[in-house]
């Protein structure tokens, strides 16, 4: 093979990797927007394939299963949501903890009440009545749960060394959890913007 071969050959398998990488994305994004619209009944690959623009053999080429592509959807918007909520604490690194605490809390809080949290509630309700769906979602609540949890203590700069801050940490995350599924019948802003900063003031003496 000659240079020049090679570098053609090397330049079709770069666009071919482009090309399966943008049509994964755009599956994921169009899964998404169906659990937030449609709920897990109405997120049929089918309807996600023609909402992405995708081939069904495409489809099928990157996920297998129905499954397999929702869980992959809500663990890549959940990458994506962190990388954000990173990226708004990194403003508050050089606040007092009066003040960071609070916005930190109100965060966390935001990135519960998103399209993640609703895409996750539809998959993990499937998944309580289909066994073949919970070996699926069982391994990824429990990733979720550890990422969300350790990026939480470096949020709030939490020393879990000392006596009751992990459970600290924990009922911040159970409360805006809670305060999310709440939200999703009816707009509860107001609750839990007045819950978070009753309880930015109580976690604060806790850490």
């Amino acid at each position: 093979m000659t240079r020049n071969t090679r570098r053609v050959a090397t330049g079709t398998r770069q666009r071919q990797a482009d090309r399966s990488r943008s049509t994964r994305r755009r599956l994921l994004v169009a899964t998404v927007e169906c659990l937030v619209e449609l709920g897990w009944s109405g997120t049929t690959t089918t309807v996600v394939a023609e909402r992405a623009g995708v081939s069904r053999g495409a489809q099928l080429h990157h996920f297998r299963t129905r499954g397999e592509l929702v869980a992959a959807a809500v663990e890549h918007l959940g990458a994506e949501s962190v990388l954000h909520l990173k990226e708004r604490a990194a403003r508050l690194a050089g606040e007092p903890p009066a003040e960071r605490i609070p916005a930190v809390v109100e965060l966390i809080a935001d990135f519960y009440a998103s399209d993640l949290f609703t895409a996750a509630l539809e998959l993990w309700v499937a998944a309580r009545t289909d066994a073949d769906l919970k070996t699926v979602v069982v391994p990824l609540e429990a990733r979720l749960g550890r990422e969300t949890h350790r990026l939480a203590v470096e949020l709030l700069a939490a020393d879990e060394a000392k006596p009751g801050v992990r459970e600290a940490v924990q009922i911040t995350l159970d409360l805006v959890r809670g305060l999310a599924l709440a939200n999703q019948l009816t707009d509860d802003g107001k609750r839990r913007a007045r819950l978070v900063r009753h309880w930015a003031r109580m976690l604060e003496a806790a850490l």
